[in-house]
């Protein structure tokens, strides 16, 4: 049976459903039996359905370190390839994991804007701009739903910061939220066909995104024809009445939720009508049973036409190797063969962050260290020194601990080893031990100290811990919350420092307990247990361990730094005061630099950080956060076994206040206004004349390239089918240098005549190819009839205005030697 066949198969397993169910099992359907899934019904053969974070990783129900995910780059990285085929598979990929985990919807991807650097979740979402994020979220959503599972695209909408993100109220023009905010989930709506959405925390001109009927009914599902499920952020649906008015069909995580039995008393009430109530249940069910989870109906993806399994491990080594950025290169990569001494330098070279935090964390399958992999891909001595330490905070323990769980009396529930003294567990415990019953974690485990003098153990979290070493209790007591954020205990928690004297070589035994409150509201149904046990060696004066690393830099042939942020200057649920690197890193650069000219620096950062050294070293690579194989990527790269492609999907300022948009905190009255109206990122940049650091596109590889010919075709369009070809633009490009290489040609249109209302240029395409030393290849990009429109807030409506624009090919925004004219022509 065809497609078309199969959806009406499941339109009628749908609608048998539905007719068999009454107004309180209806409502039922709508809200979380937990953290993760939805409950499932028998007498209507309606399965279990489960949810999963997963823009870099998919988390599956249980977040422990026994239960492991492939762990992607992060979607910054991903974008950075600017690959649409190559995201289509990290997608596919996501699938296959979901489908080894039991999860039926990927949360993901994240296709907020960078609409200024400060973002703290900037790692998790892609691009400045709206077209470039549209392409390559449809991509994923593409290959997730490829695999058979769902997506929903998040978060629905205009959820660009981290600052009072459960609470602000985003106001902006129409114009503006349209071709920027609302464009890229409209293109993958369009395109791709989502299964879901998630809305996001924050209000748009006043009204929750949860509750937004315009936004969530009007435009969604009515101009864009959306026929998916919308899910609410975690905790984002407040009011039953306007959370079902307002178009939201799943309220998570429950089972304590706005929907269910309060749902079905507003119906009685005649506040929310059955209709709605049927629209909503009709909605979850057809993602049941897209998904295979209703009997009658044939899932979306048959077993039969899934994607063949692929090597998750290979393919994020793949992934890694193609984002990486390379913004500077003084003939020094790639290393020659027999490179001679290198001293490799910085602390992420042997603790690398391999993704953000929050959300998009995973628990990697292995992992691989830019140290480990280098000394082992390199004919030559590799010496390490790890510089100081850019953290405030004390780091997790790295040495293993076992986790212990126990119940009230005493008696052990559980037991589980860590890689480090981390414990991060949502939603369940490992073992499936029921949250009630736990009354403690213990996390213990021994180490022997490498230097003698005044160690420091720290305790991170919130709640009552009592920390022994060597059987002697140094701290028992509660660790109180800072601020009113109701997330930071969990994601962003205060840490208590204690210092303890140990000898040297003399092996040493910690125990932290952690004591569980009591099992109330949500705390009787699912987990949510966030401590940390740290460990810091004695400390050494900073001067002391740069002086060190430029002594070895100096007695080296080739000096590699690692510096980047650190989970406390960049992850989720905190925006960012700086772009500056933590730290003395800066002051490492410079040093190391002016002591060895062949100084090659490695940013292991997921968004833009203040280089002010980046003129004094001879190469510059962005390594993003590079996933599980960023290590064994980053050697392959380094070596030249791979050639970095990727580029730059924001522009990078020099120093903060160069950054045209820096507000990210609302005003007393919780309202954050965008009041740059279209002018972010590059636009922004353009109009003010002024240079940052490295612009939107920009990035090169291991061989150069020519650009030779542009060649416009207009195509006739339809002003209803917005993201079909208004152009065809051919460019003919030919590899100039001495390897075979790859090239990623953008194409960017100009605004009809001269608005300074309007941005001068905007992306309207791009293309990789690939070509050997000498070759020419053809980058053929279509370029869409969206591109050529604006929305017009009087009529209410996108308009394509007639004229003559300029269309431009190049390597990057400010790199573009070719133009030619194309002539709009709109439709009688």
């Amino acid at each position: 049976m065809g497609a078309r066949g199969d959806d009406a198969v499941r339109a009628e397993a749908v609608e048998r459903a539905l007719a068999r169910l009454g107004l309180d099992a209806r409502c039922a359907l709508l809200g979380g039996a937990d953290m993760w899934s939805l409950p499932a019904h028998e007498a209507i053969g309606l399965g279990r359905l489960v949810m999963s974070d997963g823009p870099a990783g998919v988390r599956g129900e249980h977040w422990t370190p026994d239960d492991p995910s492939v762990a992607l780059p992060s979607p910054t990285a991903l974008a950075a390839s600017w690959d649409p085929e190559l995201v289509r598979r990290a997608g596919r990929l996501l699938a296959q994991e979901a489908r080894r985990k039991g999860a039926h919807v990927v949360l993901a991807p994240t296709v907020n804007l960078h609409r200024t650097p400060r973002g703290g979740r900037h790692f998790e979402a892609y691009a400045e701009d709206p077209l470039l994020t549209g392409v390559i979220g449809a991509a994923l959503v593409a290959g997730v739903q490829d695999g058979g599972v769902g997506t929903t695209p998040k978060h629905f909408t205009a959820n660009d910061s981290e600052t009072d993100r459960y609470t602000v109220d985003v106001t902006v023009d129409g114009t503006t939220l349209r071709e920027l905010y609302l464009e890229p989930f409209e293109r993958i709506v369009r395109t791709a066909r989502p299964w879901g959405l998630m809305t996001a925390y924050n209000s748009v001109g006043g009204t929750t995104m949860s509750e937004h009927h315009e936004l969530n009914n009007q435009v969604l599902r009515g101009e864009w024809g959306f026929d998916g499920f919308l899910v609410s952020d975690w905790t984002a649906a407040r009011d039953t009445v306007g959370a079902a008015n307002g178009g939201n069909d799943i309220a998570m995580p429950g089972p304590d939720t706005v929907f269910g039995a309060r749902l079905a008393q507003a119906v009685r009430a005649g506040k929310v009508t059955e209709a709605v109530v049927e629209s909503m249940a009709r909605r979850v069910l057809t993602l049941a049973a897209r998904a295979g989870l209703l009997d009658g109906a044939p899932p979306a993806v048959a077993e039969g036409a899934l994607p063949p399994d692929v090597d998750g491990e290979a393919l994020a080594r793949e992934l890694a190797a193609r984002s990486f950025v390379l913004l500077r290169n003084d003939d020094v990569l790639p290393l020659p063969t027999r490179p001679g001494r290198i001293a490799v330098i910085g602390r992420a070279a042997a603790r690398p962050r391999i993704g953000g935090g929050g959300s998009a964390e995973v628990f990697p399958t292995r992992l691989t260290t830019p140290l480990r992999a280098l000394r082992d891909a390199v004919d030559g001595e590799v010496v390490y020194v790890p510089g100081p330490d850019p953290r405030e905070r004390i780091a997790p323990a790295a040495f293993p601990l076992r986790a212990v769980l126990r119940d009230r009396s005493g008696a052990v529930l559980h037991e589980v080893g860590l890689p480090e003294g981390q414990v991060r567990w949502l939603g369940a415990l490992p073992g499936g031990v029921a949250a009630a019953r736990v009354g403690s974690v213990e996390l213990r485990g021994s180490f022997t100290p490498g230097a003698g003098g005044t160690h420091q153990l720290a305790i991170r979290g919130v709640g009552e811990f009592r920390l022994a070493v060597g059987g002697r209790a140094v701290f028992d007591g509660p660790v109180l919350p800072e601020g009113s954020d109701p997330g930071a205990a969990f994601l962003n928690p205060p840490q208590r420092v204690v210092p303890v004297e140990l000898a040297a070589g003399e092996p040493v035994d910690v125990s932290l307990v952690y004591r569980m409150p009591p099992a109330e509201g949500l705390l009787a149904v699912f987990a949510v247990v966030a401590f940390e046990l740290g460990h810091r060696e004695p400390v050494r004066p900073a001067e002391d361990e740069i002086a060190e690393a430029v002594a070895a830099a100096a007695d080296a042939d080739v000096a590699v730094v690692f510096v980047g942020t650190t989970d406390e200057s960049e992850s989720e649920g905190a925006d960012r005061a700086t772009l500056a690197l933590p730290g003395a890193q800066d002051l490492l650069v410079s040093r190391v630099a002016a002591a060895n000219p062949r100084t090659v620096v490695v940013v292991n950062a997921g968004a833009p950080v203040l280089m002010p050294w980046r003129e004094e070293v001879a190469a510059l690579l962005l390594a993003w956060f590079p996933g599980q194989e960023g290590g064994a990527a980053l050697a392959d790269v380094l070596t030249g076994a791979a050639e970095p492609t990727g580029r730059l999907t924001t522009t990078w300022p020099a120093a903060d206040e160069d950054a045209p948009v820096w507000r990210v905190k609302p005003g007393a009255d919780g309202t954050l206004p965008y009041e740059e109206g279209l002018f972010v990122g590059y636009r922004a940049w353009r109009r003010a004349g002024t240079r940052p650091a490295y612009w939107f596109g920009e990035g090169d590889g291991y061989t150069s390239w020519s650009y030779d010919e542009l060649r416009v075709v207009p195509r006739a369009f339809d002003a209803r089918a917005p993201y079909a070809p208004l152009a065809e633009v051919t460019v003919r490009v030919r590899n100039t240098g001495a390897r075979r290489g790859r090239e990623t040609v953008q194409v960017y249109l100009s605004a009809l005549g001269d608005d300074p209302r309007r941005p001068d240029l905007t992306l309207a395409g791009f293309a990789v190819v690939e070509a050997d030393p000498g070759e020419e290849a053809q980058a053929r990009v279509l370029v869409p009839l969206r591109a050529a429109q604006n929305w017009d807030g009087a009529s209410h409506a996108w308009v394509t205005r007639g004229g003559m624009r300029t269309v431009r090919a190049g390597r990057s925004v400010a790199e573009l030697p070719l133009s030619a004219v194309l002539e709009v022509t709109p439709p009688m």
